[in-house]
């Protein structure tokens, strides 16, 4: 599994972030992919297949409202959505891997993780909730993992959510503020942005190792949510539609002569 030739890295510098301007032009976009994710949703439950898709990224930048817009208009019998925690304490003594492979999905189903896998380089690194040397094994393991699901004829599809410290920080303060909003804030969110820098190493550092030819990764420029929301939709569109028919299947031939009163 070769890596990319395109190196992605996060761009802490960034100032120009790309946006959706009127609330019109968002409920259009959003309604035209939300009805070709369905589509393809149909597809894949005709056909038996299997998808995976990873969402990470930065605490507050939008995983969750991704998600609802992705799976609003789908059939919910065809997809299981798993918000990742830290692990019990029966996973705890198995291998990190354990609770992702048992959650891999049916034939004619999705899988979505918020949060997912790569947790052992991202948050385990840094917190120091792996050693070195596992968190620098995780690199080949994630790489062999998922060649495992390709192989199977699993589609993968990997989308990181980036936004800026600051507008990290404005989420963060509009949480603390509402209190319907307030669960969403924990001291652990706070604890973590004190080590963006060491975030950002480590996220670039994942770019680099599994940015892979067959399960590339996709930067989601997340500061505007409209605009991040539609970015997400349009890839996995695009992505799990990739050298599949998506057309809608044939009229069941026993059904052509039925006269419906």
């Amino acid at each position: 599994m070769k890596l990319n030739k395109n190196k992605l890295v996060l761009d802490e510098s960034q100032t120009q972030w790309p946006s959706i301007k009127d609330k019109q032009t968002y409920k259009r976009q959003l309604k035209h992919w939300q009805t070709k994710l369905l589509h393809v949703q149909q597809a894949y439950f005709h056909q038996g297949r299997r998808a995976v898709i990873v969402l990470e990224g930065w605490d507050a930048a939008g995983k969750g409202g991704a998600i609802r817009r992705l799976t609003q208009r789908l059939d919910p019998r065809g997809f299981t959505v798993y918000p990742i925690a830290a692990p019990t304490s029966e996973e705890q003594g198995k291998h990190y891997l354990y609770r992702f492979m048992n959650k891999l999905p049916a034939p004619g189903t999705i899988a979505i993780f918020d949060r997912s896998y790569y947790g052992r380089v991202l948050v385990e690194r840094v917190e120091g909730l792996a050693s070195s040397q596992q968190w620098q094994r995780a690199y080949q393991e994630l790489n062999e993992f998922e060649r495992l699901l390709i192989d199977d004829e699993v589609r993968i599809v990997k989308v990181f959510l980036n936004i800026s410290s600051d507008e990290q920080l404005k989420r963060f303060e509009g949480r603390l503020q509402d209190p319907y909003k307030r669960w969403k804030l924990t001291s652990e969110d706070i604890r973590n942005r004190e080590k963006r820098g060491e975030y950002v190493n480590a996220i670039n550092d994942m770019f680099v190792h599994t940015n892979t030819k067959a399960a590339p990764w996709h930067i989601i420029a997340a500061q505007y949510k409209w605009y991040a929301r539609i970015d997400v939709l349009k890839t996995v569109v695009k992505q799990l539609r990739k050298g599949i028919d998506v057309s809608p299947p044939a009229l069941d031939p026993s059904l052509e002569d039925i006269t419906i009163d």
